[in-house]
C-alpha cells in the first residue's frame, strides 16, 4: 500500500500516554501515514518504515522547538502542551490533545490564559491539583476526535 498524502503525525512523546500512542500507531499502519515521536528520552517504537523516533537533548521545551521547526501545515501534532499547541496552530498545522480536544485559534488562547492563571495560583501556594489519569473514556474521546480530524485532512478523491 502506498502513502496517500503528505500528512505526517508528530507526537510530543515524553508526556503522551502509551494507550494514546497505540491508537496512533494502529492508524498509521492502516492509513499509511508516517508518525514521528519527539522526546527527551529514548522511546521504543513499533518496527516499520512509518514510525520514527527523534531523541532531542534534555531541557525545557527542546522537543517542542524541534516539532515547531519541522511541522508543516499538512501535519497533525498530538500534545498536551498548550504553548506548543498554540505555536502549531499559529503555523497552520492541526493539533489535538491526548484527551481528544482539537486546538483552534479561538480555544488555544483561552487555554493559555487558564494555564497561566493556574500557574500563578501554584506559585502563590495554592494546590490546583492536576489532570486525572487517562482512562478508557479519554481513550475513546481521543480516538473519535483523532479519526474525525485525520479523515478531514485526507484529500478528497
Amino acid at each position: 500500500m502506498e502513502k496517500k498524502t503528505d500528512i505526517k503525525i508528530w507526537i510530543d512523546a515524553d508526556a503522551c500516554p502509551k494507550i494514546i500512542k497505540e491508537v496512533i500507531f494502529k492508524a498509521s499502519f492502516r492509513l499509511q501515514v508516517p508518525v514521528c515521536l519527539v522526546a527527551n528520552s529514548y522511546m521504543a517504537v513499533p518496527q516499520g518504515p512509518l514510525i520514527t523516533s527523534i531523541q532531542v537533548e534534555k531541557g525545557t521545551d527542546i522537543a517542542d522547538f524541534y516539532i515547531v521547526e519541522h511541522v508543516t501545515n499538512n501535519d497533525l501534532v498530538i500534545t498536551a502542551d498548550i504553548p506548543l499547541a498554540a505555536l502549531v496552530v499559529e503555523k497552520g498545522a492541526t493539533a489535538i490533545s491526548p484527551r481528544g480536544e482539537l486546538y483552534t485559534q479561538e480555544n488555544v488562547r483561552e487555554r493559555l490564559s487558564i494555564r497561566d492563571f493556574l500557574k500563578d495560583l501554584r506559585y502563590s501556594g495554592v494546590d490546583t491539583g492536576g489532570p486525572s489519569p487517562i482512562g478508557p473514556k479519554d481513550k475513546e474521546r481521543f480516538t473519535n476526535s483523532f479519526n474525525r480530524t485525520i479523515t478531514k485532512m485526507f484529500p478528497k478523491g
